[in-house]
């Protein structure tokens, strides 16, 4: 399927750390273009590569992290040392036959290190140089450190998340991370199309603070158009349609989500309550809006009678519903394996190690999967590729250059 594969022929330079860039640059690798992730060498007795590699708490290897390989399929690894001049002439050989440069380092260290269009062009005028950084590389922040956590506080999400009246809650997951990396593959694609037209390539730009803020949607349109600020809802409620938040089971919970006025009229329909729909308080959205608190115990009750397995099969596929998981029954349900969720590759420290496929399917099937590249597991190959042999790959390895 490799051949068939959308990006198949398109080489693309990454250097990257950590979630949100190698997360972005993943999705392209599993869609085809040969991703070549270039990390810093061990030398002088400090252990190289990305910082991924060495985030626990669980270990292929005691240099080898289960969390890299959520990052890093279908890769290839390249050790090389940006920061010597030997270095740099061998990324603008490598730009020459490549498509485009990613990074997710820093405001200020693409322009030191030479990743941006102004300093590659003239190896490669369509090549695209794609950047992802914490705040931008134009402004009095480039150089801050940034995460996604810090994100999440800043832009507010942590106000919105969580019960009304309690203490502030990120998500449960790195969430701007993953945005910020789709959004800098999207860019990058964007470009890449105009630089196949024009032959002429560019910079594309985004950082963890914008995407975070660009994620608040409507209810920023909502304060900045009319000052409605917003704010928590009981259970997880949506902010205007009701009943559509989290209630109580026999033996857990689930969300019901009557977004639309038929889906309420189905609910109390197939839960035997048709009286709640005569109901004064409960007439429209707007009513039950007002009564949510009365409604959420009178559903409640009705739930509590049935477990969410009853629920599930009950209301599935008439009404909007779904059980609140836990991660381990998230993914150990059944049909993530029914639709090809859940995969395995070989791994030469864990043969047979579990994965997630890729969320896009290609003509129907979900892309073939690889594990994470050892660190430098293709730095020969690449530099052969260049015209670099024996004794001279020899030499780069003992000066600590790849």
């Amino acid at each position: 399927m490799s051949a068939t594969l959308p990006l198949a022929g398109f080489r693309v330079l990454s250097a990257e750390q950590y979630g949100a860039g190698p997360y972005g640059t993943m999705h392209l690798a599993q869609l085809g273009a040969e991703v070549i992730k270039i990390e810093p060498p061990a030398k002088h007795g400090k252990v190289g590569g990305d910082t991924a590699r060495a985030v626990g708490p669980h270990f292929l290897s005691e240099e080898e992290s289960l969390y890299f390989q959520a990052f890093n399929l279908n890769k290839r690894s390249l050790s090389l040392d940006l920061n010597t001049q030997e270095g740099q002439a061998i990324l603008h050989k490598l730009v020459e036959k490549s498509h485009a440069v990613a990074n997710n380092l820093r405001g200020d260290l693409p322009e030191r290190l030479g990743l941006t269009y102004p300093a590659l062009r003239e190896y490669n005028p369509a090549i695209v140089c794609a950047h992802l950084s914490a705040y931008g590389r134009d402004n009095e922040r480039a150089r801050w450190p940034g995460y996604d956590y810090l994100m999440q506080a800043e832009a507010g999400y942590c106000a919105l998340t969580g019960e009304p009246g309690s203490q502030p809650q990120r998500m449960g997951l790195s969430m701007v991370d993953f945005m910020t990396g789709t959004l800098m593959g999207l860019g990058l694609l964007a470009a890449l199309v105009d630089a196949q037209r024009s032959g002429r390539g560019r910079d594309i730009d985004t950082d963890l603070l914008s995407a975070a803020i660009h994620q608040t949607s409507y209810p920023a349109l909502w304060y900045m158009n009319k000052g409605d600020e917003g704010g928590r809802t009981p259970r997880s409620g949506h902010p205007t349609a009701t009943p559509s938040q989290m209630f109580r089971t026999a033996d857990g919970w689930m969300f019901v989500m009557c977004q639309l006025p038929k889906f309420w009229d189905i609910l109390v329909k197939r839960i035997g309550r048709p009286d709640l729909a005569e109901d004064p308080r409960f007439a429209t959205n707007e009513d039950r809006l007002r009564h949510r608190e009365e409604l959420t115990g009178l559903l409640d009750a009705e739930f509590s009678q049935h477990d969410m397995g009853y629920w599930q099969d009950f209301l599935g596929g008439h009404v909007p519903v779904a059980p609140v998981h836990g991660l381990a029954d998230a993914l150990d349900n059944p049909w993530l394996r029914e639709i090809g969720m859940r995969v395995k590759v070989d791994h030469p420290l864990h043969p047979g190690m579990e994965v997630l496929a890729s969320p896009i399917k290609v003509d129907g099937k979900r892309p073939p999967n690889r594990p994470g590249p050892l660190l430098g597991a293709d730095t020969e190959a690449i530099l052969a590729d260049l015209g670099h042999h024996g004794d001279e790959i020899e030499s780069l390895r003992r000066q600590g250059i790849v």
